[in-house]
């Protein structure tokens, strides 16, 4: 499936969380483009895409590879590398991508410190340009918000040739469940859609989530939010 996709993967500095926030001309993207693992690393794959790349890099990474080197191995390993396009970013912040020569134009990745950001089939590389700019510019925002910014700002900035049709976020703190994971599989504009479930999330998904039990605190903080969520009489 060519899922000509752009994306961004990153890390929080402050908080380590992990996470991918994608959009493209595809239903489902985000069942088959973004990968996270707490406490270990983010992975976008995409174009000709092959979705084992994304737990094969994670595995490296758990294993203490950078995101370098778990990149240039997997992409060596790789049978029709050059029509595959990845980002990755591991625990330490260290950022990698890899293009594939033959990924569809305009097509090209940009990385730097805690963030990789990728896209193939694009209007043009002004995409990939604003998403790093507005990833830049939202340093003391939480990383879902950063992350969906960043999408926004990519579409915004021209985003698939093709059109557009699902977008995907996906955050992961210290547990082994995530903080937001949250798509649009078939829509018109997906990305305003992911905002706009987004802000639902905020209100009546992401209190529960910090409420649920840890890896610390196994009976969890629901009483501090029931009386919030009990039905009204």
């Amino acid at each position: 499936m060519n899922l000509t996709t752009f994306s961004i993967v990153a890390r929080c500095s402050q908080t380590g969380q992990l996470g991918v926030a994608v959009s493209t001309k595809v239903p489902a993207v985000g069942s088959l483009c973004p990968f996270v693992r707490a406490r270990v690393g983010a992975v976008a794959t995409q174009a000709w895409v092959n979705p084992y790349l994304g737990p094969r890099i994670l595995g490296a990474l758990a294993a203490g590879a950078s995101a370098q080197s778990a990149l240039r191995d997997a992409v060596a390993a790789e049978v029709d590398r050059e029509l595959r396009q990845i980002g990755v970013v591991d625990r330490r912040g260290e950022s990698a991508a890899f293009t594939g020569a033959e990924t569809d134009p305009w097509t090209g990745h940009r990385t730097g410190s805690g963030f990789a950001v990728q896209g193939n089939m694009l209007v043009g590389e002004e995409t990939l340009a604003a998403m790093v700019q507005s990833f830049g510019d939202s340093a003391e925002l939480p990383l879902s918000e950063r992350l969906a910014r960043a999408l926004e700002a990519g579409q915004a900035a021209g985003g698939d040739r093709r059109g557009r049709q699902s977008a995907a976020l996906v955050v992961f703190g210290e547990e082994d469940y995530p903080l937001a994971e949250l798509r649009v599989d078939e829509h018109a504009d997906p990305v305003a859609e992911l905002r706009r479930v987004f802000e639902v999330a905020k209100r009546e998904l992401f209190p529960l989530v910090a409420a649920l039990p840890t890896k610390r605190n196994p009976y969890g903080n629901f009483s501090a939010i029931r009386a919030t969520f009990a039905p009204k009489s």
